[in-house]
C-alpha cells in the first residue's frame, strides 16, 4: 500500500507542532524552531540568500543542520510553518522584491510536507511582535505597550512599513503594505535637488530608493552630484555607514545625516497615516548600528515637523528595535492566532 500525504492547507483552525519559523529578507533568511506551545523561537540560524538557489533549499539546509547537530531527531519534519517574507503576499505565487527567490505556497507546503503554512509580509510579522517586545529588545520604548494603534518602519536591505491595530478580544490586527515604495517627499531645496538628481537614474523615487541598504548608494551619488563632489564608485550601504561613523569621509557623513533626517520625515508621515499614538517603531538592520549618531541626528526634529500636526506627533514615542530576530516572534504569533 502506498500512503499519500493529505493536501496541505495554507491556513487552518489549528497549527500542529513542531513549527518552522522564518524571516526572509533580501540578503538573509533567519530560521527558528518551536517544538511545543509556550516556547520562544529556538535554534535560530541565519543563512545567506545568495548561497541557496531557492527558499526550499535554504529551509532544507536549516532542517538538515538541526538534525546533524542533534537538536531534532533524524528525519523530524515541521508540521506547520510561518514564513515572514520581504515582499507583498497577494496570492499563491510569491516573488521577492530584492532577491531572485520565488515560490508557490502550495508547492512549498508539499515540498516540506507541511500540514499548515502561513506566509505573511515580513513587516506584518514585525508589527505582530510589537506588543510582545521586552525592554531589552528596544531603545526608548514605553514600559508597557498601550492599547493604541502602532506602526513600524524598517530600513534594511529594503524599506518596510506596517501598522498594528487593537482588535478587541482577538488581540491585534496587523496591516501590511508596501509603504516603502510610496513617493518620497522633500522638506527643503537641498532634498528637492537630491530627488531631481535621483530621477536621472529612476523615473520614480520612492522612499526605499534613499532610505534602505540598496538606497544608500543612490542617496550618496545624489548628495555628491548636488554638492559638486566626486563619489567613490561602486560603494555599498555598509561602506557608507562605516565611513560616516568613523568620521573619515565627509560625503558619507552628509549622506548618513541626510538619511536620518529624511527617515524622520517619512516616519512622521507613517505615524500620521496610521494614527500611531501607541508608538512609531524603527526596525531593520541599519538604524541600530548608528548608535549616538542617530540620537544626535535630525530624525526626531523631522518626525515632528508636520506643521499643524506637530502637537499630535510630539507625544508619540519612536523606539528603535535592537533585536533583529523579533520578526520570528511575530511569525509565531501568526500561527498562534490561528488556534
Amino acid at each position: 500500500m502506498v500512503e499519500t500525504q493529505p493536501a496541505p492547507t495554507l491556513a487552518s483552525e489549528s497549527a500542529p507542532f513542531p513549527w518552522l519559523l522564518a524571516d526572509v529578507g533580501g540578503s538573509n533568511a533567519r530560521f527558528a524552531w518551536m517544538s511545543g506551545p509556550g516556547q520562544v523561537p529556538q535554534h535560530v540560524r541565519t543563512l545567506a540568500v545568495a548561497e541557496h538557489p531557492q527558499l526550499v533549499d535554504a529551509a532544507r539546509a536549516y532542517l538538515s543542520g538541526l538534525a546533524v547537530s542533534g537538536l531534532i531527531a533524524a528525519g523530524e519534519q515541521p508540521a506547520s510553518a510561518a514564513l515572514a517574507v520581504a515582499t507583498a503576499v497577494t496570492g499563491d505565487s510569491v516573488r521577492f522584491t530584492n532577491s531572485a527567490w520565488s515560490f508557490s505556497q502550495r508547492e512549498l507546503a508539499q515540498q516540506l510536507r507541511l500540514r499548515t503554512l502561513v506566509v505573511l509580509n515580513d513587516f506584518e510579522a514585525l508589527a505582530l511582535s510589537l506588543p510582545r517586545l521586552r525592554p531589552e529588545q528596544v531603545l526608548g520604548g514605553p514600559s508597557t505597550p498601550p492599547q493604541a494603534p502602532m506602526a513600524v518602519v524598517g530600513p534594511g536591505t529594503g524599506l518596510g512599513v506596517a501598522g498594528l491595530m487593537p482588535n478587541g478580544a482577538r488581540g491585534w490586527m496587523a496591516l501590511p503594505g508596501e509603504g516603502g515604495h510610496a513617493t518620497l517627499a522633500p522638506a527643503d531645496d537641498f532634498e528637492s535637488a537630491l530627488l531631481a538628481a535621483a530621477r536621472q537614474e529612476f523615473p520614480h523615487v520612492s522612499a526605499e530608493r534613499f532610505l534602505s541598504g540598496i538606497g544608500l548608494p543612490v542617496l550618496y551619488r545624489a548628495v555628491a552630484q548636488v554638492q559638486g563632489q566626486r563619489a567613490v564608485p561602486g560603494v555599498d550601504g555598509k561602506w557608507i555607514v562605516e565611513r560616516a561613523l568613523a568620521d573619515d569621509d565627509a560625503l558619507a557623513g552628509r549622506t548618513l545625516d541626510t538619511f536620518c533626517a529624511m527617515l524622520g520625515g517619512f516616519a512622521g508621515s507613517v505615524a500620521l497615516t496610521f494614527g500611531a499614538r501607541g508608538g512609531l517603531y524603527i526596525g531593520g538592520g541599519i538604524v541600530p548600528r548608528l548608535g549616538d549618531r542617530f540620537a544626535r541626528s535630525a530624525f526626531r526634529q523631522r518626525f515632528e515637523a508636520k506643521g499643524r500636526f506637530a502637537d499630535f506627533l510630539k507625544p508619540i514615542a519612536t523606539p528603535v528595535i535592537t533585536d533583529t530576530l523579533v520578526a520570528l516572534d511575530g511569525a509565531a504569533q501568526a500561527l498562534t492566532q490561528l488556534r
